[in-house]
């Protein structure tokens, strides 16, 4: 069973054959996919759950993958997100058009799909080269996502495979605020029928297993909005 915490792509695409072709290969690599067809859609998913990578087709219907990826540009909290853009248009006017309004690359149809997935890995690497390591670490605390394993300050620190996978998905971001239903949507999955209260116990199941006696607080409360791996801890003041 793969977490739900492994990184998340999007895939925008109205072929409803090669967006179900593109989630197949996706997912035996390890990635958790989310597909919609429209690009209204994509801007509203967008604001629910930003994902690790976006594949984004130029046509669509709604909003064009071309002013997607401007507006993703134009946001704060999408500026850096990883796009491939994926298109018909084969011109080096279109190619250049493409990735210069923010596409990180830019993939001809028809393509070939061990193609595009070893782009797909490539550019994970150079977007966040802690995913690639396995390693999430922060002062005297580190997440092994390869051997599901925790250490603080030279102790193994024992959690259950929720609290693992809040603490990933936490680290993995460190600074952004997740309310709990964002939570919800990536650590339990969005079929999961659970109260957002869980979160609450989790997370201070979470805390409790990770700071002993006087031992400083990684994970930060937003009153009103939820949870967020502190981006100073283990940082001089």
């Amino acid at each position: 069973m793969r977490s739900n915490s492994a990184p998340r792509i999007l895939v925008v695409e109205d072929e409803a054959a090669l967006s179900l072709l593109l989630a197949y290969n996706l997912e035996a690599e390890g990635f958790t996919v989310d597909r919609v067809e429209r690009g209204d859609d994509a801007e509203v998913r967008l604001t629910e759950t930003i994902p690790d990578l976006v594949i984004l087709d130029w046509m669509l219907p709604g909003v064009s993958g071309l002013e997607i990826c401007r507006r993703m540009r134009a946001k704060e909290e999408t500026r850096t997100l990883p796009v491939i853009m994926l298109t018909a248009r084969g011109e080096e006017s279109e190619r250049v058009r493409g990735l210069s309004i923010g596409a990180d690359d830019y993939v001809v149809k028809p393509f070939s799909v061990p193609e595009l997935m070893a782009r797909v890995h490539a550019l994970m690497r150079r977007s966040r080269p802690e995913r690639a390591a396995g390693v999430f670490s922060a002062g005297d605390l580190e997440l092994d996502r390869q051997n599901w394993r925790v250490h603080r300050a030279g102790r193994d620190v024992h959690l259950g495979p929720t609290e693992f996978r809040l603490l990933e998905h936490l680290m993995g971001k460190p600074g952004r605020v997740f309310s709990r239903s964002q939570l919800l949507d990536s650590v339990w999955g969005l079929s999961a029928e659970i109260d957002e209260r869980t979160v609450d116990v989790h997370v201070g199941r979470l805390r409790k297993a990770l700071s002993k006696e006087d031992e400083r607080d990684p994970i930060r409360t937003v009153r009103g909005a939820g949870y967020a791996f502190d981006e100073t801890f283990g940082k001089s003041s």
